[in-house]
């Protein structure tokens, strides 16, 4: 493997694709456009509550046409990653999102889209005609050993006549070589994502024999070597590890949205969470009596804000200041969330 190159957390590439490119610098949107799919892949992490009709960019639900576009803002994103579920069984959805994408943002916002399905040429050149840069081909398991045979090669073809970027994205297990060694004879790329256990697919990944590699992550015993017996018969290969897409990707991603959107008293940690003080108030006329009180302290105006339940603070004030604004009705908290609008709090310390 004299050509590859050790990345961060695990991951080791030959090749990174434009896409792949914009991922690690956390600046891809992803676009889910639905978490329907008539394939039954047993590894799919996909959560339950994600296995409907609805499309997400990032983690908003999106209602309107300005969610998606306020959500790629919001990340100063460069561009996008289409997945689901089955994006192509909502063709029209796909494309509407790829013009709008393109006509907001530019030609130079990319677009990279996964699927499991074979477009004929009328659809790929729709596809290229909208704006799609890259098309990654995400074959189920019961077709490695027949892809030659299989609507994969003509759909490579045109995608590659119509100047897309073209490969493969598949799951690091047994038989991931007949993939690669497919992708190699059509001249594409090949990532290899590092096998996880999910909720969803934890059943069915026991029964078939994989197991967890410690109590601490979701990777499967035995991925990231067979990845590495893989790369040494590819010219373009990327291995993308578990630890990877948490510790680099998602964490990249999450810093891009803090940056843009954490208030003025947030503080930003090295993981893209969000720290700030919460004084909540069991009624609400308490909450202008509170703004009152934080006025007398002189507490600086940008350094607060009103909230139905209370107010956010700097989280350095609350602690100065935390015994002259306790009472029986209020609780004191330092809270850090994602920097999402209602995002995740992942810890509610209590003063």
């Amino acid at each position: 493997m004299s050509n590859i190159t050790q990345g961060e957390a695990g991951s080791f590439h030959s090749f990174l694709s434009e896409g792949c490119k914009l991922c690690k610098q956390g600046a891809k949107m992803v676009l889910f456009i639905t978490g329907i799919c008539p394939k039954d892949c047993f590894y799919c992490p996909v959560s339950h509550e994600r296995r409907t009709d609805d499309t997400y960019a990032n983690e908003r639900k999106v209602s309107c046409d300005c969610d998606v576009i306020d959500e790629a803002r919001q990340m100063d994103a460069l561009g996008t990653g289409i997945t689901g579920g089955e994006p192509l069984i909502r063709q029209e959805k796909v494309l509407h999102y790829i013009r709008l994408l393109k006509k907001e943002f530019g030609h130079e916002h990319h677009i990279h889209m996964y699927t499991s399905m074979t477009p004929d040429r009328k659809l790929m050149a729709e596809l290229a005609e909208a704006g799609l840069d890259e098309i990654r081909f995400h074959p189920p398991v019961r077709l490695w050993d027949s892809l030659k045979e299989s609507g994969y090669t003509d759909s490579i073809r045109s995608a590659k006549e119509l100047g897309l970027e073209t490969g493969f994205e598949i799951p690091s297990i047994k038989g991931a070589n007949k993939v690669a060694i497919f992708a190699e004879e059509n001249d594409c790329f090949i990532n290899l994502n590092e096998l996880e256990f999910s909720d969803t697919n934890a059943d069915a990944m026991k029964e078939l024999g994989y197991q967890l590699i410690d109590d601490i992550s979701n990777a499967v015993v035995g991925s990231e070597e067979y990845a590495a017996e893989v790369a040494s018969d590819c010219q373009r290969i990327h291995f993308c590890s578990s630890s990877y897409k948490d510790a680099v990707q998602l964490r990249k991603r999450l810093i891009r949205i803090a940056e843009r959107t954490s208030r003025t008293f947030d503080e930003i940690s090295e993981d893209g969470t969000i720290f700030y003080g919460h004084i909540e108030c069991d009624e609400i006329s308490d909450i202008e009596t509170l703004n009152d009180e934080l006025s007398e302290m002189e507490v600086p105006a940008d350094m607060l804000e009103i909230t139905e339940s209370g107010i956010d603070i700097a989280w350095w004030i609350l602690e100065d200041i935390a015994g002259s604004v306790s009472d029986d009705k209020r609780k004191l908290y330092i809270i850090e969330r994602y920097p999402f609008k209602e995002g995740l709090i992942v810890e509610k310390i209590p003063l």
